[in-house]
């Protein structure tokens, strides 16, 4: 090896540190295993003022939701889209009764958001009101406004041994 390249390495700048992989990192492209169903990440919604994010995955025809959010520990909701319909953002009580199931008000928030794929609104951003329920089983119910329209999830929590992600090649 010449001496030119003996110097030349000494000077050159480190490889930055590959970034740590995480499921709040994931978008479309990437590839998540829930439950043991594989589902392509086609949409992901991230709210700027939380640490979540809000993944629309896909099995085939199969169109599910998963929500995750990192506070003292992971927590991972599996959803789907259910029909229903509110005619105004004062509809939304603290307490709900779907199909013989009591949903009670777990967090109600509001937050701008980031869009990226395949999301259940508009990829504009702008500001996203959510309604988080939960009932004193493992079910969920999670309501979300923006721009004068609703959307309505049925589902249920998920444990973080059940959830597992690649990377796609993005």
């Amino acid at each position: 090896m010449s001496l030119f390249k003996r110097v030349k390495n000494i000077f050159k700048s480190p490889e930055p540190l590959k970034a740590e992989r995480s499921v709040l990192s994931l978008g479309p492209g990437d590839i998540c295993e829930v439950s043991l169903v594989t589902y392509q990440v086609s949409g992901r919604t991230k709210p700027m003022n939380r640490n979540a994010v809000w993944l629309t995955l896909r099995d085939g025809a199969d169109i599910r939701y998963l929500s995750v959010e990192e506070r003292a520990e992971t927590k991972f909701g599996l959803y789907a889209a259910i029909d229903g319909r509110l005619d105004s953002v004062d509809e939304v009580s603290t307490e709900i009764e779907l199909d013989g199931t009591h949903y009670y008000l777990e967090e109600q928030y509001s937050s701008n958001i980031v869009q990226a794929g395949q999301a259940p609104f508009s990829s504009s951003g702008g500001e996203l009101y959510v309604w988080q329920f939960q009932s004193d089983g493992r079910k969920l119910l999670r309501v979300e406004w923006q721009d004068g329209r609703f959307m309505l999830y049925e589902g249920e929590s998920v444990l973080p041994a059940d959830v597992e992600w690649l990377r796609g090649n993005r």
